[in-house]
């Protein structure tokens, strides 16, 4: 079973100005490979989640697992500015999917990270392959 991690907890400000907290839950380590640069790297995909918690329980929630995995949604064509300062037209977000749901929950966000060197490249064209694999299936 896919599972997801609470890894923080923010005060947002909701459209009427009262506030509410949110998770941020992040899934597991994926490698990808570059459509830019064609070199693999290691990523997670995280999302916001609402939540009806107050601050002290959203704490005590930070590092529980949950069931369920981060999917990529499409969404309306946007602009994303990376770390690095290049910028991406994207066409999706990432949500939460609970178990067994075709429901999803949260805001994404997407973060690029520069690529790492492979250091064991005796299987780099496998790896390559099932990550190449991978994205087809996202």
């Amino acid at each position: 079973m896919k599972k997801v991690i609470v890894t923080a907890y923010h005060l947002r400000q909701r459209q009427d100005g009262g506030e509410f907290v949110a998770l941020d839950l992040t899934g597991s380590l994926e490698i990808i490979v570059s459509e830019r640069t064609g070199k693999m790297y290691a990523t997670t995909r995280k999302v916001s989640m609402p939540s009806t918690l107050d601050v002290s329980v959203a704490a005590m929630m930070v590092g529980t697992q949950l069931d369920g995995e981060i999917v990529r949604v499409p969404c309306d064509p946007y602009e994303y500015k990376t770390k690095t300062g290049d910028v991406l037209n994207l066409a999706y977000r990432y949500a939460y999917q609970p178990p067994g749901s075709k429901e999803t929950i949260g805001y994404g966000s997407v973060e690029i990270e520069q690529p790492t060197p492979v250091r064991n490249t005796a299987n780099s064209s496998a790896l390559r392959a099932a990550a190449s694999r991978r994205m087809k299936e996202i």
